[in-house]
């Protein structure tokens, strides 16, 4: 549940108002949508979130208002195989099953929105198991005590290394795309909230920052400064944790007087080929927004991967 941050900021928002959440809990074929993506629905009509893209959001909607007027649970399948199927069905070749429950203590109690969101604040996966027959919600100790269990797990993060330009706009997709940026630069003058609104900044040298925020398999640390005194500890702190990916910014030429300097300081052969460099993946990018996409893409694709 990587873009679960939007659905927990609206039930915040939106505490004490009437509502309910859709769930995808089965997928087939070319799905839309990941088995356990929400869309959470207000009262008044307002949404958050997508169970199909948009292929089926105004059927879901209804459904969302009938529980939100009393109605239990509901459940629905939706496909190519329907009847409907270019109606409210899925043309684009897929079929999913949508559970719609109030978010009550019948349904999907609202403490829930805060349990999880106080995981991820501590950095803990949180594994949420409902009752597909009632449509009842509780916090799982036990990966097979349900039908169904939404496994939540902690945010991915992005710890840019060097405030320049580029982390601008690298700062920017991340927060887009539901990973939370944080900018570190020991140079003040560079590291300010008006170059950075909104974005976690942290002052401190990047060993000792990164040593703090303790990246893991979830996370990403990318060097932008050119200047070895701040980007090669950065590198050397990332490597010695289980950062998902790792990658420097620069030439082939300076990648490879960088891989020097990381064996000079001990780290052996396997280690520094977990650097991607240059960062990013090749897509011809000009200036620094184009630069800024294809290092989010390859940290995208390397947080993807399967991890052992």
């Amino acid at each position: 549940m990587s873009d679960i941050e939007p659905i927990l900021q609206s039930a915040r928002l939106w505490r004490g108002a009437p509502m309910a959440l859709a769930t995808v809990i089965s997928t087939w074929g070319s799905a839309p949508r990941p088995r356990g993506s929400h869309m959470l629905v207000h009262a008044d009509g307002r949404l958050e979130g997508s169970v199909s893209g948009g292929c089926i959001e105004n059927e879901v909607l209804a459904l969302a208002a009938d529980v939100i007027g009393g109605a239990p649970a509901l459940r629905r399948t939706y496909g190519v195989s329907d009847g409907m199927a270019w109606e409210v069905g899925l043309p684009c070749g897929g079929s999913i099953e949508v559970l719609v429950q109030p978010v009550s203590d019948a349904g999907f109690p609202p403490a829930l929105f805060e349990t999880i969101a106080a995981a991820r604040e501590t950095g803990e996966a949180i594994g949420i198991a409902t009752d597909l027959e009632s449509g009842r919600s509780r916090l799982s100790e036990n990966a097979d005590d349900a039908l169904f269990l939404n496994l939540y797990t902690p945010p991915r993060r992005l710890f840019i290394i060097g405030a320049v330009q580029i982390a601008q706009a690298l700062a920017g997709i991340a927060q887009t795309i539901g990973i939370r940026p944080v900018v570190i630069d020991p140079r003040a003058r560079f590291l300010t909230e008006e170059r950075f609104p909104g974005i976690e900044l942290d002052d401190r040298w990047p060993d000792e920052a990164l040593a703090a925020h303790r990246p893991d398999k979830a996370s990403a640390v990318v060097t932008l400064s050119h200047d070895p005194k701040i980007d090669d500890p950065a590198l050397i702190a990332a490597l010695a944790a289980p950062t998902g990916y790792v990658a420097a910014l620069g030439s082939r030429r300076s990648h490879a007087a960088r891989r020097e300097r990381m064996a000079t300081a001990g780290l052996d052969e396997a280690t520094i080929d977990r650097i991607e460099g240059p960062a990013g993946i090749d897509i011809n990018a000009l200036g620094a927004a184009e630069i800024a996409l294809s290092v989010a893409a390859g940290m995208v694709k390397a947080l993807g991967r399967p991890k052992a």
